[in-house]
């Protein structure tokens, strides 16, 4: 009786700390970082506050760890050359959960605080800076990287923040298409099809 104890509260531990960490996600994504709470994302995610404390300890810790995971679990399941034409898929298509698009607009409606701008600088850029860089072997690779994450960057913030239109109602493989094709001049061994 007192082995399964302590895994039991494993368990809770873990089922609570991805409760933490999916309403931060979507807390983050639907009002950005400096409108977000603690106590928010505690009922939201319908724990204590302490909790929160115990396991992320701080809110911007907590917004580093919804960037990390979101970028790695994508990083992880795609190879590099895919890895665009995924986020992509995932930004665009309009019957996306709230976990596969979120990561960008979290990014996208935080980036005004200083603390959530270093976060993002330190968990999407390592992550995809990593990965883009690997598709060229130009000498100015990183640019090249940042132009593309820029690109993304706009393309996020004209399409999920500003709503501009044709971007909007556009068939999200005809955008991907030409953003792949476009990017291909910057990344050779980007593929240049959207992912579906």
């Amino acid at each position: 009786m007192t082995s399964e104890a302590p895994e039991h509260r494993r368990r809770d531990a873990s089922a609570t700390k991805a409760a933490l960490l999916r309403a931060a996600q979507e807390l983050f994504t639907e009002r950005g970082y400096e409108r977000t709470t603690v106590r928010d994302i505690a009922d939201r995610a319908g724990v204590n506050q302490a909790l929160l404390f115990r396991y992320f300890g701080t809110k911007e810790d907590l917004f580093h760890a919804v960037l990390a995971t979101q970028s790695r679990v994508l990083v992880a399941e795609s190879p590099a050359e895919q890895v665009l034409a995924e986020t992509l898929a995932r930004m665009l298509n309009p019957n996306t959960d709230i976990g596969q698009e979120s990561v960008w607009l979290a990014a996208l409606r935080s980036s005004g605080h200083d603390s959530a701008a270093d976060a993002i600088r330190k968990q999407l850029g390592e992550d995809y800076v990593r990965v883009l860089g690997s598709l060229t072997d130009a000498e100015d690779a990183d640019l090249r990287v940042d132009l593309v994450l820029a690109w993304l960057v706009g393309l996020g913030m004209l399409r999920s923040v500003v709503r501009k239109e044709p971007l909007v109602s556009a068939d999200p493989e005809d955008v991907a298409r030409l953003v792949l094709r476009s990017v291909s001049v910057l990344l050779e061994r980007v593929d240049t099809e959207p992912a579906g």
